[in-house]
């Protein structure tokens, strides 16, 4: 992951050692030769995934010129180093923690995603309100897509009611719902950060509204 372009771009090359020396470890050995294991750690994927697009953008260059940003979540990160609202050595920083916050909070309350493909959201939404358990419709990927999101035990209920209706399930190992109540310091560091003027429009995942005014940074 990566490899190539650190092997053929010195601009990439110099920002890959500048993310190893600021996180603290040598990302960019799991990256290039990492097991699976060592790239599900959350506070891994989350820089390894913000460097590898943050850095191809770059290394594009002057032909990476997109009327607007937009990002899910992480790739929020990405969209504001793109768009010059955020440098890449803070937005890394912000990152870092997010994802050592995210880890943490796997780590106290287990729990897992998958995504859904086929069954249609409106089944999706009422069988994981039926469940006993927590259970949520989390990203609304695309028509006849959706990715539910709780505790292992929920949705391995969900998922037995839902193979009636003859959906794809695709297991995703990662934590969810509840990070919400768990990143509260998260919050209190982005908040706390200003950003600069924007160079093009972005527009967040969660109200889909664009984020134009100085200062606005999403959390």
């Amino acid at each position: 992951m990566g490899k190539d372009l650190y092997n053929k771009s010195f601009l990439a090359k110099a920002m890959f050692e500048k993310a190893k020396s600021m996180l603290g470890f040598r990302i960019t050995d799991l990256m290039f030769s990492g097991t699976d294991e060592d790239l599900k750690q959350t506070r891994v994927t989350q820089p390894a995934i913000f460097l590898y697009s943050t850095i191809l953008a770059a290394v594009i260059g002057e032909e990476f010129r997109p009327d607007m940003v937009a990002g899910h979540s992480l790739g929020e990160f990405s969209a504001l180093v793109a768009n010059k609202t955020v440098s890449f050595e803070d937005a890394l920083i912000l990152v870092s923690k997010r994802a050592k916050a995210m880890q943490k909070a796997c780590e106290m309350e287990p729990s897992t995603m998958a995504a859904i493909i086929g069954a249609g959201d409106s089944v999706v939404e009422e069988v994981c309100a039926s469940i006993n358990e927590i259970v949520v419709p989390a990203n609304y990927n695309s028509p006849g897509q959706i990715v539910i999101s709780g505790s292992i035990e929920g949705i391995d209920k969900a998922i037995e009611v839902l193979k009636q209706y003859d959906g794809e399930v695709i297991f995703i190992n990662f934590c969810s719902p509840y990070l919400v109540t768990k990143l509260k310091d998260h919050g209190v560091v982005i908040q706390a950060y200003e950003c600069d003027e924007i160079a093009m429009a972005v527009t967040q995942e969660i109200l889909l509204g664009k984020m134009q005014a100085h200062g606005e940074l999403p959390i």
